[in-house]
């Protein structure tokens, strides 16, 4: 498949007059790129492979609209290579065969060098994958795969592990502004052959409701070039509300099972846990907004009052378990207002994981340390027989002593698991507990003494 944007002759493409602006202003040098100064920055590895012709097969993971494509084609022509362009969507493996064999041919001939763009690699089945790994192995092609999907996840681990993972990130907002600066000042692949003014609050709105996308960004700027009239003066003025007006609604970036939505999940829960309410809402409002489950939501919750909060405030669970209940009542749009409230009550709760801990350490032992037996006096002594082996003898029924508590052996060793806090609720616990093992422990000692 021949690419518009490298001809097989090596002069300059030829674009159609009504080909999108992003199109267009797509990259043609590495000091044309606009952002991924992380990895494209001076002296940075993927700027030094490019330089130096030394890039093996690359995989290029993020969102999109963040230049994927655009930097696959700028390394084809700073390597001086052919640029063969597939599709994980459209693509087959007879489509793969034939790339392989041309690429075989090049190399033969002329010794040129081919790189292999497959769009959407994570949509290839694992036998489309496989059949890429010979070639890309001996180096007869440099593969270059674009993903929105996280590698790691979505693409074979053989590929993976033959390919270097480079992670792009959203474009900034100056960036974005740089970019639509560059559109309207250009005169050949711009529009800088219209009378174009473009606002600053304009070109700010348009960079920020984009969401780091520059194909969305540049294409609304263009709808509103095209669309606004040519006032009295001459000019075409993009003002904020034009901008508004062009890029309409914000389309929040999620997927329901990539890593928009594990991402997102965890700033949640991370912004619960660190006590900021404000962060933790915005995280549900989008989520929301992108319509994730409600249900899901609650659950994770429910799991961070006790995970996080824990003895601190027990209510948390309390909270939570009625909003996840009440939701399920109420259903959506009203369910926000529950799941807000359980979500600012957790996040403002006193926090502590010494349960989680607690637990973590038990389990632990129980896997990986001697098996305990039940101490004689705790085990079963209600059944016909039990006196005889002696279970349950010597057993002290707390509620015989007062306070409710007597000092008493519930492992056959000593060990402690829960150490809590003096965090909120948890510091009265605390008190209680510090007293009841300073009984057992002055009570042990006393019987260590009577023994010797």
């Amino acid at each position: 498949m021949e690419d518009l944007f490298q001809p097989p002759d090596g002069t300059s493409p030829e674009l159609p007059p009504d080909a999108p602006l992003a199109t267009r202003m797509r990259p043609r040098s590495l000091d044309d790129y606009v952002g991924q100064g992380h990895i494209l920055g001076p002296g940075k590895l993927l700027r030094r492979a490019i330089e130096a012709d030394r890039i093996s097969s690359v995989l290029l993971y993020g969102p999109p609209g963040v230049g994927k494509t655009s930097l696959a084609q700028i390394i084809a022509i700073s390597t001086k290579s052919r640029f063969e362009r597939l599709s994980g969507v459209e693509s087959n493996v007879s489509d793969i065969r034939r790339v392989v064999a041309s690429a075989a041919t090049r190399q033969q001939n002329n010794g040129e060098k081919t790189i292999l763009f497959i769009d959407e690699i994570h949509r290839f089945n694992k036998a489309q994958q496989d059949v890429l790994l010979p070639d890309v192995e001996s180096g007869l092609l440099r593969l270059i795969g674009a993903t929105t999907h996280n590698p790691f996840f979505y693409v074979n681990s053989p590929l993976v592990s033959r390919s270097q993972i480079f992670q792009l990130e959203p474009i900034s907002v100056e960036d974005l502004i740089d970019l639509l600066q560059r559109a309207v000042a250009d005169k050949k692949r711009g529009l800088g052959h219209l009378p174009v003014e473009l606002d600053a609050e304009a070109a700010r709105h348009l960079a920020v409701v984009s969401d780091g996308d520059a194909r969305k960004c540049l294409n609304a700027l263009e709808i509103a070039a095209r669309t606004t009239p040519t006032a009295a003066t001459g000019t075409i003025t993009i003002t904020l509300a034009v901008a508004e007006e062009s890029i309409q609604k914000k389309a929040v970036v999620y997927d329901g099972d990539g890593d928009a939505h594990y991402d997102t999940i965890s700033a949640f829960i991370k912004s619960l846990r660190g006590s900021d309410p404000d962060a933790a809402l915005y995280w549900l409002a989008k989520m929301l907004h992108a319509g994730e489950d409600f249900r899901f939501i609650a659950r994770r919750l429910i799991i961070c009052a006790s995970e996080d909060v824990g003895m601190a405030d027990s209510n948390a669970l309390v909270v939570a378990t009625s909003a996840q209940q009440a939701v399920e009542f109420v259903g959506l749009p009203e369910a926000q207002l529950i799941l807000a409230h359980a979500t600012v009550y957790i996040a403002t709760a006193p926090k502590s994981n010494r349960c989680t801990i607690a637990i973590g350490k038990a389990s632990t032992e129980v896997k990986e340390g001697r098996t305990l037996a039940v101490p004689k006096h705790l085990r079963d002594g209600h059944y016909k027989g039990s006196q005889r082996l002696g279970h349950g003898e010597g057993y002290k029924y707390s509620h015989d002593y007062e306070g409710g508590y007597v000092p008493q052996a519930y492992l056959p060793e000593g060990r402690v698991y829960y150490e809590p806090t003096e965090n909120g609720l948890e510091k009265r616990v605390k008190e209680r507990l510090d007293h009841w093992r300073s009984l057992y422990e002055a009570a042990a000692k006393a019987e260590k003494k009577k023994a010797d």
